[in-house]
């Protein structure tokens, strides 16, 4: 009988624990008074991107690109001191320069943009220095002679030049972070990320340009801000100005005329 009372008596001690322990809860702390964090707090639902089909591989133009070269024809191109139809070699689905010609543009302006663009120094390329495969990607044009923003094309495939004017280099403004190149008769690509640069309404800079460039696939230009436009002669300078043609360059060297193919842009809003 003092076994059956004992045991009862324990139970009706743990039942009553338990009652005062719900009774009397423990303390909160400030932080579970307040709530728990919740991840849905910080997801965002909206602004949906837009849907972009990709190209069957990453030279390929993306659905919402505006193909400037795709082999056939120089529909979006003109001559940049005329802007006459572009008067360059289109032969086999390559776009190759006509020095006699001169640069060529882009009908069309860009702001911000990506762009895809694939070129080739000659098998048999001769001279040495910048007289070797001598071109130019100018990322926003500014007018004739050169001015604007440029993306240096030459042969640096162990040619020696001056590092700020190699291939991947924004010309006398950035050396590139390594030298990615392929020997002469073989494609090359650039990839480029580009931010123009934007100015207040008296003309003074609000902000400068910046780029990224992938060459060959490796990064050479790591969102480097622009001094300026890129000058032969001189410091760079900003000067206003608005939507600009992208423009390939004709150099004046003797060496043979390099090509171009698979062109395509872009463009950030």
């Amino acid at each position: 009988m003092r076994t059956k009372i004992s045991t009862f008596a324990v139970i009706v001690l743990c039942i009553s624990a338990g009652i005062s322990a719900q009774a009397s809860p423990a303390p909160q702390s400030e932080a579970q008074i307040a709530g728990k964090p919740k991840p849905e707090e910080t997801e965002l639902w909206e602004p949906v991107p837009v849907v972009v089909t990709p190209g069957t591989d990453c030279g390929a133009p993306p659905s919402d690109a505006v193909v400037l070269f795709d082999g056939k024809n120089l529909d979006e191109w003109v001559s940049d001191k005329d802007k006459l139809p572009a008067k360059w070699i289109v032969d086999d689905g390559v776009l190759t320069v006509n020095k006699a010609a001169g640069n060529i543009e882009t009908k069309r302006r860009f702001h911000n943009y990506q762009l895809h663009i694939e070129w080739r120094i000659p098998e048999n390329i001769t001279g040495s220095g910048q007289a070797r495969g001598n071109s130019g990607v100018f990322l926003a044009s500014t007018g004739t002679s050169d001015g604007g923003y440029e993306l240096q094309v030459v042969d640096s495939y162990k040619n020696q030049t001056y590092v700020n004017g190699m291939a991947g280099s924004i010309y006398k403004q950035s050396i590139p972070l390594a030298n990615p190149s392929r020997k002469p008769g073989e494609w090359q690509t650039y990839d480029v990320a580009w931010t123009a640069p934007a100015f207040n309404s008296d003309g003074s800079l609000k902000s400068p340009a910046y780029v990224t460039v992938f060459f060959n696939g490796v990064l050479v230009q790591n969102h480097f801000e622009l001094k300026g436009e890129t000058r032969y002669i001189g410091q760079p300078f900003y000067k206003a100005h608005g939507d600009s043609p992208i423009l390939l360059q004709a150099h004046g060297d003797a060496s043979q005329p390099i090509s171009f193919r698979n062109i395509w842009v872009r463009e950030l809003k």
